[in-house]
Parts: structure tokens; sequence; C-alpha cells
């Protein structure tokens, strides 16, 4: 649903803006521009002394004695470039972070999962301002890396509300708790005053590699369209004449982005920030060589759009709004911050051909084939995301230098879904809708903590600082049924008609829930540094849950300082996963129609609780949470002022992964399912503790600022990562010993379905009035492996998997600041206009290729080259 921006800022703005200026009116202090308020601490002469907040409950470290890896990104580079999505952004900067942006995904189009470190999208933990952010709705159960897991939505975050983002690249359980298990990310928002924005525009211009115009349909003597390949039934392939390489500009993108900061006392601060996006769709799909139409040489073969399928990126309305704001009474700052967005998304299923089964109306004609749309017809999934988050606390010195922090967060995240250009072909033409309101999901999350730090003057260390707190966690996950006509069976299901709305069929009542979980956890942590040269940091942390019960985790970390400027560090922790609650719970049905002896079967194919009466007669245990443990150890190398390079080995091996089943299906499992009394029931999937798996890896990450000599200023960045990951183990059913739960191609896409290795190189120039930044990134290879639930290919057959080979991406823009406050910039992302690897399409490979010429595997899509202007001003 679109709304109104103008309407949406005025709703926004109006209480915080009221409240806002009750405040101001008790102002009697000079309104105060100090660094410490404002991304400007983060672009300091001398980075390296930045005071880090994240990977220590006792505040004072900064990134030079930090004894784990931290990357500081200011909110500066967040806003040199076209991309207006945190994830993209964070994806040029951080060598160890991958977004994939995949198509044909489902509700996954519209929430894209993020990565660190090769690890699942759920096993990194996000905070804001401190505070750990809730985690979306969506579980994502398609072909997409982080296929089983949820994760939080950066994206709903906009660049221009944040002052900077600390990402610690260690396990941090210890600290923070579930989720922290390759690192964390938090996300500190701006307390700047002042009024600053923007208005970004932006279109894809590209030539798409390898991928033709086509002039028309190969006709014979006869007459007839030329079958290049017959492939039986409707799936022979057509010859087609082939032009020059298709030219796209598409994707059109506004950004309009706005914070204002208002003049308050020294200590206080209210920032308020809204951004609002419209991205309209991409399309890079290929030419459909596929028969269209039931009768061979139907003269329409000639005229079709051959370009019929939607792949790339959906039409996507942003509408984020956030506040942060605080005010200091006596010893104590009292604070909150908070956000709302709102995103509304299309995304495109595969096209159904007008010869498609699930394009027949039974209602026209029970004997003949009858197409209800006459073309075919593209169904698309319409998302309605509405997240929302407010937190607030009071901090400060609560008893003669020990210092506390209490506070209180509520997140939610609620996903709802249409179908729409659909057909529920069981129902016919006649009584099925095109539309159908296909239900949703909701998840929330309520966090108080109490954290109480405290720094000891003793004489035989240099400093001493002890922390100590307790959390209470409530987490709760919703599942909302459709309407009827998304998921019912219609009277012709007999016939062998699908079942359920095309692309999406709506949930059932019997997938809905309502489940909630508490949780109870207690943390110390002890940090001294013992001499100028040594470090140490310390720290365990119990937690309860109410569902599968309690986990301790411990921390140990140090840094020695070898000579002046030059250190080693290193880390061994101890951390968890909880198994979320969409794990625990989620349910949906597709209803498949097959022939069994001549006669229609509907048959259902379920995704189920691991409690469920299903997945408990195939074998299913209760969910354990994961296990890990963290090994780090790197050199930091800082002699000269402005110069910062690091070096970091890791090695994270995980116990009881949490991943989901293939569609376990055959005789073994119904005959299993029907001695336990279920019948009609022919697959299932469901989540289990599946496999132990290694990850290990090197980041090397290089900063330098070049000294002042008089041609303005000039900051260099660097950074590598090279990353494996194994299998280590696998779990087996013992009632189906001989059925392999993770086959070979979600096997392959854990191990391999990101970068082996990414390098980023930056350079940023500012000289007053003009400005300039480049950034390019190569991505290593990728492997897509073909669609087999073996773990081994079969003998005989043939090999479909092939390698995305390695690419460099270039990003650039320039700015100009004609007058003070006011600046104009232009730039492109992916300038040379990269694409991935094609796909290998036909033979053993299949015809899918041929119109999805692209993997979703791409590390960095496959839209092409982004060009784009900025307006911004700054006052």
């Amino acid at each position: 649903m679109r709304r109104s921006l103008l309407g949406l800022l005025v709703i926004g703005c109006s209480p915080f803006a009221l409240t806002a200026a009750a405040l101001a009116q008790v102002v009697t202090t000079p309104p105060q521009e100090t660094a410490s308020a404002d991304s400007q601490a983060s672009d300091a002469a001398d980075p390296q002394k930045d005071i880090l907040i994240t990977g220590s409950r006792i505040a004072g470290r900064t990134i030079a004695d930090s004894p784990v890896p931290i990357d500081v990104i200011g909110g500066d580079q967040l806003t040199n470039g076209g991309y207006t999505e945190t994830n993209k952004l964070l994806t040029q900067l951080v060598p160890s972070f991958n977004f994939p942006q995949p198509s044909l995904t489902d509700g996954t189009d519209s929430l894209r999962p993020a990565t660190l470190r090769g690890l699942a999208p759920d096993q990194t933990l996000v905070l804001v301002n401190g505070k750990r952010r809730h985690q979306s709705a969506l579980l994502n159960l398609n072909g997409s890396v982080g296929r089983g897991s949820g994760a939080v939505d950066l994206n709903e975050i906009p660049p221009i509300a944040i002052d900077r983002i600390e990402v610690l690249r260690d396990g941090a359980s210890s600290l923070y708790g579930s989720d922290a298990i390759a690192g964390v990310i938090n996300i500190q928002l701006s307390k700047r005053p002042g009024v600053r924005g923007s208005v970004t525009f932006g279109q894809y211009r590209t030539k798409m590699d390898g991928v033709n115009n086509v002039t028309g349909v190969a006709v014979g003597a006869n007459g007839q369209p030329v079958v290049a390949a017959a492939g039986g039934g409707n799936n022979d392939l057509l010859q087609l004449n082939y032009g020059d390489e298709r030219v796209r500009h598409d994707g059109d993108t506004l950004t309009l982005a706005a914070s204002i900061g208002l003049p308050m006392a020294e200590g206080s601060y209210f920032v308020f920030t809204s951004q609002f996006r419209d991205r309209q769709p991409t399309n890079r799909s290929g030419a459909d060589p596929r028969r269209q139409y039931p009768t061979i040489g139907d003269p329409r073969e000639l005229t079709f759009n051959r370009f019929s399928h939607g792949y790339g990126d959906g039409l996507t309305d942003d509408y984020n709004l956030f506040l942060n704001a605080g005010t200091t009474l006596g010893k104590y700052e009292l604070y909150t911050f908070g956000s709302y967005g709102i995103r509304d998304g299309i995304g495109a299923g595969f096209y159904r051909r007008a010869n498609d089964a699930r394009n027949r109306d039974f209602a026209a004609s029970t004997t003949t084939f009858v197409p209800y749309y006459a073309d075919g017809f593209l169904p698309k999934i319409q998302s309605e995301i509405e997240d929302v988050s407010i937190a607030g606390g009071v901090r400060g010195d609560f008893i003669d230098g020990w210092n506390g922090d209490l506070s209180v967060v509520y997140g939610s995240n609620k996903l709802l879904y249409d179908t729409i250009d659909s057909f529920n072909v069981s129902l016919g033409g006649v009584d099925s809708p095109k539309r159908f309101n296909a239900g949703g999901l909701a998840a929330g999350q309520t966090v108080a903590n109490l954290d109480i730090s405290h720094k000891f003057d003793v004489g035989f260390f240099k400093s001493l600082g002890i922390a100590f707190g307790g959390e209470y966690r409530n987490e709760n996950f919703r599942i909302f049924r459709g309407e009827v006509a998304s998921y019912v069976a219609g009277q012709y299901a007999a016939r062998g008609a699908a079942p359920g709305a095309q692309v999406f069929p709506g949930f059932k009542p019997a997938n809905e829930v309502d489940v909630s979980r508490d949780s109870f956890a207690g943390y110390g942590e002890l940090d001294a540094d013992v001499s100028d040269r040594l470090s140490v940091q310390l720290a365990g942390r119990y937690e309860h849950f109410s569902d599968f019960g309690s986990t301790v985790n411990g921390k140990a970390a140090g840094r020695f300082e070898l000579v002046r400027g030059i250190a080693i560090r290193g880390s061994v922790s101890t951390g968890f996963r909880a198994p979320s609650l969409a794990q625990q719970y989620f349910s949906t049905t597709s209803t498949n129609s097959t022939f069994v002896n001549g006669v229609a079967t509907l048959l259902d194919v379920l995704t189920v609780p691991v409690s469920s009466p299903v997945a408990v007669a195939l074998g299913s245990k209760p969910l354990k949470p994961e296990k890990a443990l963290n090994f780090g150890g790197g050199i930091t190398f800082d002699p000269i002022p402005g110069l910062s390079l690091t070096a970091d080995y890791y090695n994270i091996r995980i116990r009881d992964r949490v991943l989901l089943t293939e569609n376990l299906t055959g005789t073994a499992v119904v005959n299993l399912l029907n001695a336990n009394g279920i019948v009609g029931v022919s697959s299932a999937r469901f989540f289990v503790n599946g496999a132990d798996t290694k990850t290990e890896g090197v980041d090397i990450v290089g900063t330098y600022r070049l000294p002042d000599m008089g041609i303005g200023t000039i900051r260099l960045t660097a950074g590598y990562n090279y990353n494996t990951q194994s299998i280590t183990k696998r779990a087996v059913l013992p009632s189906l010993p001989n059925i392999i739960l993770y086959g070979r191609a979600e096997s392959i896409r854990l191990t391999n379905g990101q970068p082996k290795d990414k390098l980023n190189l930056g350079i940023d120039y500012d000289n007053g009035p003009v400005g300039f930044t480049a950034r390019t990134n190569r991505f290593g290879k990728v492997v897509s492996a073909g669609g087999s639930s073996d773990l081994t290919i079969p003998a005989g057959q043939a090999s479909t998997d092939f390698t995305l080979q390695p690419k460099w991406v270039t990003d650039v823009e320039v700015r100009v600041k004609p007058i003070q406050g006011i600046e104009f910039a232009v730039g492109a992302d992916n300038v040379f206009d990269v694409y991935p690897t094609k796909s290998p399409a036909g033979g053993a490979f299949g015809n899918n290729a041929y119109f999805l010429p692209y993997s979703s595997l791409s590390p960095f899509g496959f839209n092409g080259r982004f060009l784009y202007g900025r307006v911004a001003f700054d006052f």
C-alpha cells in the first residue's frame, strides 16, 4: 500500500517537534557543537583514538588498544555513494560482509539478508546505540544464501541517521548473548545538531553481458516456428533470431533524506531523521525460447514477448523515521531512541506459460485445455513490512563512580503478503479471484537491561575495570492465516488442478501460531591494563531460556605491545545461538495434485514445526542451541600517525547448526508416516540440528590518512578477507538412516555459496569545495551447485555445477560545494558495467538459464551500472 510521504512525515514529526520545542524552551546554555556529538569524532585526525562502544561493557577502549578486531565506519563514508541502502554500503566497506541480492525468492526479494564472515545472517548480532535490535519476521526458505535463517533488516536504518558503525569481528556471546557468533554490528545514531538533507536520483543504464535482444522466431519453409531442440510435451525450444546485446534503462531510484538536530543545552540532543526511497523494478531476464502455447505452430509464437519473466530487483517504497534524543539531569542522562518504517514491495514469481497446467481454466472446459490467461501470466507477491522500535533508559554515575545504565527496548516486525495477478486453478476461472490476501508473519521482542561498571585505582595495574549486569528478554512469533481462496483446494482439485494461489499460497488455519518465550541472563567482565604494554579482558555469561534451558559462555582476550606501534592480540571464546521461535514453529502447506492409478489425489508438501506429529513421526527432536568455539589472533601496526594496519586470523567451530532439511520424500517416508497414522502427506521438511561446521579465515584491514601537504585531505583504505567453510559432521534421523537431510546443493551453498575471498580498496579526497571518492571491490569465486539432494553426483550423471568467476566492481563519485552548506555530486556505481559469470543453459543444465541468465548467488547482484546525481545541504 502506497502512502503519502508528506502525510507520514507530518504525522511522524509532530509529536517529536512539540516535545523538542518544550525541551528547547528550558535551554539557557548556548548550543554546543562538540565533535563527540557527531561523526566528526570518527573523522578526526587520528581515528585510532576513537573511543569504542562495542567489544567491552567498560568505557575507555580505543580502536588502537582493543584486544579484538573492530572496524569503525564514519557517517560520511555512508553518504559518499549512490546506494542509499545500509547493507549495500557495508558490503563496499567491510571485506568480510556479504550482501547477495537474490531474485525469485518470495519474501526474501523484499527483505534480503546479509552475512558476516560467511556465517548465517542470524549468527551476527545487531545493536543500535548499544542495544539489541529485533529480528525481522521473515524466515528465508528459498534458494538463497542464509536459507532457513532470519535476519535484522539493516536497510530499515537510513544512512543519514547514522553517526558511525562499529563492526566487531569476533565472537561476543559472553557479553551480548545469543547470535553474536560471527560478531557484532553496532550502529550509533547521530546526535548532531543542525539541518541536513539530500535528494538522490539514479538509474541503471547498462548493457547486459551475454544477453541479446530477439528480432524474431525462425520460421521454416512450412511457415511454422523452427524447433531448435525437442524437449517433449510443451518444453520444445524454438529457434530465435538474436540481435545486439540487450540495453536496459530501469530501476529508477529516488531517495529523499533529512535530519533535524535541535540546538540543546550541553549534554542534551534531539535528532529526528527521515528517509523516503522509491525504487522502481529492474528486469535482467533473458529471452524464453520455450514453446508458449498449447497448439504446436500457434502463430502467436511469432509475436510473443520472449522477455516475459521478471528477474531483478522488485518495486519497493521505503518510509523510515528515526528519533535519537537525550538530556542530562544532574549526574544522569535520560535517553530515548526509536524508529518506524514501512516497506511496500512487489516481487515477481516464475512466468506461467499459456500452455502451463497451472494456467488451465477447468470452468471453461473439463475435457480440453483452455488457458485462463490467454498468453500466460506473471504472478507477483506484494508485501508490506511494518517495523517499529522504541527504547528508553537512564544512565550515569549511580553511586560514587559506579556507572549504571538501565534500559528497556521494544521492537516488532510485521510482514503481510498479497498474491496478485494470480489464479487458483482448483477454483476455476469463474470462482477464483486474481488477487489474494495470503496472510503474514510477525515477530516482537522486549529487552530490559541493567549494566553496571566501575574503574578502580589500584597501584599494581595501570587500569582495572569491572562490569556486570542482567538482561530479561521476551520474544514472540505469530503466523496469520490468509483468505480461504488463497489456500483452498476447490472443486476442480479432483481433476488434478493445483490448489491455492499461484506463486504464493496463503497460510492455512492449521499454520496459525502465536508463541512466546522468555530468557534471563547475567554477565560479568573484567578489563585490565596490566601495564602500558599488556591488557587483558575476561568475560562470562549465564543465560536461561524458557524453551530449552540454560547455557554458560566465556571469553578471554589480550593484547601485548611488542614495541611502540606494533602489538599482537588474541582471543578465545565460546558462543551460542538460540534457535529462533520461527525455526521452531514456522509451518506452511502447499498441496500438490497427482494421479495414482488414474485417480487425482491431493498430497500435502509440508514445512512443519519440529514438534508436529509429522516431524515427530519422521524422527525429529527438540532443537538445541548452536554452540560455538571461537579462536582469534592477530597483529596491529600503527607506529605512524594516521596509519593503521591489522591482520587477524579466525577459527570458528559451530556444533548443532540449525538447518532446514530437504523435502523428505519417497517410499520410506510415506511408509513411516502411514505407520504412525498419518496419510495424505508425501513430503515434509523441518528444522534440525543438522551439522557441525568449521569456518576459518583471515581479515587484513588498513587505513592511512596522508599528512597535510596543502593539497587537501587524502584517506586511503584497504581490506581483504579470505574465508573457508566446511561441514565436519552431518546429522541423520535414526528412523530414516538412508535419507539425506542436507543435500549436495544446499551443502555447497553453505560452504562455497559466498566469495572465497574479497578485496576492498578506496580513496577519499577532499579539498574545500571539491571532493572525490573511488572504491573498488574484488569478489572472489562462488560455486553454484546443480539441484541435487544427493551428497555426490550419481554415476553417469553430468555435473551441473558452475563457478562464478572473480569480478572487480568499481564505484566513483565527484562532489562540488559551490557555496557553504550546499553540495552537488554525480557518480556511478559499477562504473565499468560488470556482470557475474553467465549461467550455462541447455542440456544437463536445463532451460531456466535461458531466461534467468545470472545466478542469484552473485555477491554484487546482477543489475549493472547505476548512474546517479545528488544534491545535499548541511546547515
